[in-house]
């Protein structure tokens, strides 16, 4: 079965998405991959619990440098996920905070990240059933 192209709605018949995230070319493709992505999903995870300056975000996400967080948090921001507020004082205050639509993703993606948490004893026990037969071959 072939996947359908990405289009605009217009474009789609009525049984059709109007996005495809399996189309090469569909943009919903790029935000999956900023959500996703391993900063991307630390970052609006760590926003979830409240709005956070850049330092305390870099802080919380433990191990992400400096210019990838400025990257992440500019796609997210672009993506209407995070939303960025500048505030004109001196020092600048610049404080990041989830929009409607990026609480709505960190909601599910929190929910992946317990199970994966609570299920941990399964995947080390998998992950060395793996090497311990990957050895005896």
């Amino acid at each position: 079965m072939q996947t359908p192209a990405c289009s605009e709605a217009d474009d789609a018949t009525a049984t059709d998405p109007p996005f495809d995230v399996f189309a090469r070319a569909c943009p919903s493709r790029e935000t999956l991959e900023h959500v996703t992505g391993r900063w991307g999903s630390l970052t609006v995870g760590a926003l979830r619990e409240g709005s956070c300056r850049f330092n305390e975000l870099r802080r919380r996400v433990d191990g992400v440098s400096e210019k990838m967080l400025s990257q992440t948090l500019q796609a997210l921001e672009r993506d209407g996920i995070v939303n960025r507020e500048a505030q004109p004082t001196n020092p600048p205050r610049v404080d990041y905070e989830l929009t409607p639509f990026g609480a709505e993703i960190a909601e599910r993606l929190v929910a992946l990240i317990t199970l994966l948490e609570e299920r941990m004893p399964e995947v080390l026990g998998a992950r060395s059933a793996y090497e311990a037969a990957r050895e005896g071959r």
